[in-house]
């Protein structure tokens, strides 16, 4: 490594999951630590999680540059640093510390940058969607160490956060969040949450924070169903009942998170005068909905699409977890982590859907 990188550690291998494609899928090979520039980071993982989008990696269903590391839901600590590296609110980050950092890179300068979206920056590079090179070869969270590179958003982790909650805070978590301020929540709103699986849930908990008294949960599965009125849930029905509980109490806030074309369809059907839907599920091709566009501008209705999120938004993320009651049961959604040498098996389960997140950890 160059001079100037504080470090902590002799290690000069990491290991990592190359996945290849369908044909060639996953191969846990070791990979060299990087020569740090400046503003980089490497962090040594403490688990990882395996998201959605990286099952439709796998699958095939969607694109990704290869060869690449998958994996963007992780929590680690800092083993180096590439001279200066700053927390959300201007502090050095040491060697040692816990953290957690967005989902992709911004340059703080662009237009997009400038208009408050850096999750579109016009350079963004993410985490488990790139291909390896030369410099970047740790580029994804299903390995021993990942390489943070320069415009990446770090935030620290409470120590007594649990690794299973903290690992899909930079994705799941976040994502609520930043939805949730983008229709701008009020605990005087009546939510509508459509979809129960990890974002449904988290979703239902931090409406709860934020003081919502009335949050409908809906979903097509009774397990999940019974799991939302757990995380605070005032009613739990199916997508068949969904419009008689909405006509008695309301619409005020849909969150539809599902992606699913007739969830969508039915958040503009029930979204009460005045509301605001927040499409967040939909972000792959799906069947076309439709709407007669009069009753939405007579009804005032604000649709809003949300998609990655803000580094104050995985802030907030981190705040709500420590601070929320249903910590546990987050903690739940977890079954023990499969070993990083184990991950065609933690693929495998986790497309059984047997619970919203499947862990990693380095052997």
């Amino acid at each position: 490594m160059a001079n100037d990188v504080t470090k902590t550690s002799t290690t000069t291998v990491a290991t990592a999951a190359v996945w290849s494609g369908v044909d060639e899928g996953f191969s846990v090979d070791p990979q060299p630590l990087p020569e740090l520039r400046v503003g980089e980071v490497l962090v040594a993982i403490e688990l990882a999680t395996i998201c959605g989008s990286d099952l439709h990696t796998i699958a095939g269903d969607r694109p990704t540059p290869l060869p690449t590391v998958l994996g963007h839901e992780a929590v680690g600590h800092v083993v180096a640093i590439g001279g200066d590296a700053l927390g959300p609110d201007g502090r050095a980050l040491a060697v040692g510390d816990r953290v957690t950092w967005t989902i992709g890179t911004s340059c703080g300068t662009c237009r997009r940058c400038r208009r408050g979206i850096p999750q579109k920056c016009t350079t963004l590079r993410k985490y488990g969607h790139e291909a390896m090179d030369e410099h970047w070869k740790l580029n994804g969270g299903f390995a021993s160490h990942c390489h943070l590179i320069s415009g990446t958003g770090l935030v620290p982790v409470p120590d007594d956060l649990p690794a299973a909650i903290a690992a899909p805070a930079n994705c799941a978590t976040a994502t609520v969040t930043c939805a949730a301020r983008r229709v701008e929540l009020d605990a005087g709103d009546v939510v509508v949450v459509l979809g129960c699986g990890m974002l449904g849930l988290t979703a239902v908990a931090y409406a709860k924070d934020r003081g919502v008294e009335t949050v409908i949960a809906v979903d097509i599965d009774p397990a999940r169903r019974a799991l939302a009125l757990e995380f605070g849930a005032t009613f739990a029905v199916a997508p068949e009942d969904l419009a008689a509980t909405a006509k008695e109490h309301g619409a005020d806030v849909v969150f539809e998170l599902s992606g699913n074309s007739r969830a969508v369809q039915s958040a503009f059907d029930i979204v009460d005068m005045g509301g605001r839907i927040a499409l967040v599920g939909s972000v792959s091709p799906a069947p076309e909905i439709s709407f007669e566009p009069s009753g939405y501008v007579k009804n005032l209705t604000t649709v809003v699409g949300s998609h990655n999120y803000r580094i104050d938004d995985l802030v907030e993320a981190i705040d709500f977890l420590r601070r929320t009651p249903a910590q546990q049961l987050f903690v739940d959604l977890i079954p023990d982590a499969f070993d990083l040498a184990d991950i065609d098996d933690a693929v495998a389960f986790a497309r059984t859907g047997a619970a919203p997140r499947i862990a990693v950890r380095p052997n």
